[in-house]
């Protein structure tokens, strides 16, 4: 994968790509797609606004990706019907949205998104109210609501490949940008100038990635260009929006792929600070880990097994806890209230960039705690350790850090091995571990800390 990247970025092409004043026009002859393959619900809509005399195509992703032979996971619909006029059209119809107004339409369960055309803001604001600015001043879109036509809403796009539009009535592909070529090409490309459509929008630069890695593209030299410049900009972006692109960029099979471009595109680290600094100190280590991690989320999506994103941001956050317990640790602090202190700022500090929500968070911990539990067999732990709800999740972290080179003394074995033994193997195997801390061949017990004469006196006031 980075291999192509790398060629693509060597490769000599136009410094900006510029749109045409009148498309491109593919007949059906010139081009693979059929109205058939496209949702019946879609087609339905395009056909209805465009019989109320209203411009209406397929756009984006659908397009692209049936070009490519993909399955879209939705289909959008670009017109020039106003949200109110789409409304009125159709009875399911529900207006969404205050940045920007959209139609969805439901189909039963099948939800069909219709935009009305967009245009790009000026970029001088001097030609807008001074209070009503939609640009801050590094450039970045504040707001993003001006009507445009057909033409205005190719140029706003961001990549050739998403600014297709397909008319299944005619069974025509308008192209503005030499989109049908990119792909082709595999191939991705900004629309104009990329330093300043990445100024507009930062998570451009992640999109990038993203469709890069899912599509098996190369990025064009200069649409590749300014990132690692740019990079920091992703700082200045709401911490919940970036919540949802990692989800994206991460959770539709390519992770492993993803990250390698993150980390070589110098996007990791705006995104992952504390993890950036681990990958630095630690490489070997930390790129194996997550590495690892996402090699099996991309192999769990492929199988059609579910994926947690607790597991996932505790794969990718991992390499760098263990230096904060060990800091808590030689100062003093036990090594479970040590992990939980370390586990409580670390998560902090990354919801500062990216906002976890706290029914992914409180796994992580969970998680990470499990780490530090998992070693206490002893009497009756191993049994209310396999009981645990997190025993699964816990494990399978024990077996991914082992599997990224940590030393456990056959830890993970041992759970695999207990999990499928009968009651009677597992006594004898809590025996066999008691015996070898007697004789001293197995590891050794942790030290207790001494108590106080003033704690010792209370706790046997208490017991009075």
């Amino acid at each position: 994968m980075l291999k192509k990247l790398f060629q693509s970025l060597r490769s000599p092409k136009r410094r900006t790509q510029q749109l045409r004043s009148t498309p491109e026009v593919l007949n059906s002859s010139q081009h693979s797609l059929q109205r058939a393959q496209f949702s019946r619900y879609a087609v339905n809509i395009v056909e209805r606004l465009q019989n109320a005399g209203y411009q209406a195509y397929l756009v984006g992703g659908c397009v692209r990706d049936m070009l490519l032979n993909i399955t879209p996971k939705d289909f959008d619909v670009a017109t020039s019907a106003t949200p109110e006029q789409v409304r009125a059209e159709f009875r399911n119809a529900r207006i969404i949205g205050r940045r920007f107004k959209l139609v969805h339409i439901h189909f039963g369960r099948e939800i069909i998104e219709v935009a009305t055309f967009r245009a790009n803001h000026p970029q001088n604001d001097e030609e807008e109210d001074s209070n009503q600015s939609s640009r801050n001043e590094s450039g970045r879109i504040l707001r993003d609501n001006v009507y445009g036509t057909l033409e205005e809403d190719a140029q706003r796009r961001d990549f050739t490949i998403n600014a297709l539009y397909y008319d299944p009535v005619s069974e025509r592909i308008l192209d503005y940008a030499n989109g049908v070529h990119d792909i082709r090409n595999r191939l991705l490309r900004l629309i104009g100038d990329p330093q300043q459509r990445y100024q507009e929008d930062p998570v451009r630069m992640l999109r990038a990635v993203r469709f890069a890695a899912k599509l098996n593209f190369g990025i064009e030299k200069h649409t590749a260009a300014p990132i690692r410049e740019l990079a920091p900009m992703l700082r200045e972006i709401p911490s919940a929006r970036l919540f949802e692109e990692v989800l994206k960029l991460f959770l539709s099979g390519n992770a492993s792929d993803t990250f390698e471009m993150l980390v070589d595109l110098e996007l990791f680290d705006p995104l992952f600070p504390a993890s950036a600094e681990a990958l630095e100190h630690n490489p070997t280590y930390t790129h194996t880990l997550i590495s690892e991690a996402l090699r099996n989320t991309d192999l769990r999506i492929k199988q059609g097994k579910p994926v947690t994103p607790a597991f996932l941001f505790a794969a990718l956050l991992w390499p760098a806890l263990p230096a904060r317990v060990m800091y808590l640790q030689d100062r003093g602090m036990p090594a479970i209230p040590a992990m939980q202190e370390a586990a409580h700022e670390l998560i902090s500090e990354q919801c500062q960039r990216i906002a976890i929500p706290k029914r992914f968070t409180m796994p992580i911990r969970e998680i990470w705690d499990m780490q530090e539990r998992l070693p206490r067999r002893s009497g009756k732990r191993a049994d209310m350790l396999l009981d645990n709800p997190r025993f699964r999740a816990g494990y399978d972290f024990l077996l991914l850090r082992e599997s990224a080179g940590e030393e456990t003394n056959g830890l993970g074995q041992w759970w695999t091995d207990y999990q499928d033994a009968n009651d009677s193997g597992r006594r004898d195997m809590i025996r066999d571990l008691s015996n070898a801390k007697e004789d001293g061949t197995g590891p050794a017990p942790r030290k207790r800390r001494r108590t106080s004469g003033a704690k010792r006196k209370r706790s046997a006031a208490a017991d009075e």
